[in-house]
């Protein structure tokens, strides 16, 4: 009988379907690194989340291990080169995050032009500052998308609805265009000079470094705004700052940050810069389409030698 570790907290849904279809699963999301490194070997399969670091040590000392699943899109706390080595297979669940994911871009879209979170900090604290909280609307302007995979698609499908100007950054967007009539294929400079909002929905460079430095930032208008629920430090989260308190742009949301969890950082505390803790695909609804999305992967492959999704 296959044994499967759970190592991450996820809904219910997954334990369950694995345990129906005679896969022995454990849930245990308390492992310290050091103690998932020694217990790991007694397993064939590993589903984590986020939090888990999928390590070259860990890989290394998992004997038994055969596939590993993400529930979820972002594979970037995977090490897939030594899981390749290893023949270790990799899977997620592309898509089952994506209106989640989109919903929280826009909400920190909205949040971030009408000053939701100042607005409400203050009036909780017995303050009435509506001369001080006069927003911007959305309707009219021109946002620029960076990147048009599923997110990317779904939230220039809201943005379209709302009456924004699409402006689309991608390197497969020209092969499907013809799909999208009303979204323009642009360059990244025509979006960095162009956009009134940039939102990123793209993978980060293979190096990790980021994709907007000072350089880019310079570029664009002094009141675009920024959003990220993407990847951390895809925008340089120090030229961010200088931006900020340099009041060269409008305003910064982030859902990701370089370095999570993000207990100290640079941004912390700034005028115009909306933060959330890596929450945009955490709701209810996602959680259970992911949970049930790898749980039936992994019973495609222990029963049916069938592998979806794989990254690697």
């Amino acid at each position: 009988m296959p044994k499967v570790l759970i190592s991450d907290a996820m809904d219910s849904v997954a334990q369950q379907i694995l345990s129906s279809n005679n896969i022995q699963v454990d849930e245990k999301t308390d492992f310290e690194p050091d103690e998932l490194i020694k217990n790991i070997q007694s397993y064939d399969g590993l589903i984590v989340r986020s939090a888990t670091k999928v390590t070259k040590e860990l890989i290394d000392n998992a004997k038994n291990l055969k596939i590993i699943g993400r529930a979820g899109a972002g594979v970037d706390n995977i090490d897939l080169i030594s899981a390749k080595e290893k023949n270790i297979i990799v899977m997620n669940t592309p898509g089952g995050n994506t209106n989640a994911t989109a919903e929280h871009t826009l909400a920190l879209l909205l949040s971030l032009s009408r000053k939701i979170s100042k607005a409400d900090s203050t009036t909780h604290k017995g303050k009435w500052e509506k001369k001080k909280l006069k927003g911007n609307e959305i309707r009219g302007k021109k946002i620029g998308i960076i990147g048009f995979g599923n997110v990317g698609k779904r939230f220039a499908e809201i943005c379209n609805a709302l009456g924004l100007k699409i402006m689309i950054f991608s390197k497969t967007f020209d092969l499907i265009k013809e799909k999208y009539p009303r979204y323009l294929s642009c360059d990244l400079n025509e979006i960095l000079n162009e956009a009134d909002i940039i939102s990123f929905h793209c993978k980060p460079n293979s190096d990790g470094s980021s994709i907007i430095n000072a350089k880019e930032i310079n570029l664009m208008k002094k009141n675009v705004l920024i959003i990220n629920t993407a990847r951390g430090n895809l925008v340089s989260e120090i030229d961010l700052f200088d931006a900020i308190k340099n009041q060269t742009i409008g305003g910064v949301a982030l859902d990701v940050f370089a370095e999570e969890p993000a207990k100290k950082n640079i941004l912390f505390g700034l005028e115009n810069v909306l933060l959330t803790p890596h929450i945009a695909a955490s709701t209810v609804e996602s959680q259970i389409i992911v949970a049930e999305m790898i749980a039936n992967q992994f019973v495609d492959y222990f029963l049916n030698n069938k592998i979806n999704n794989s990254v690697i």
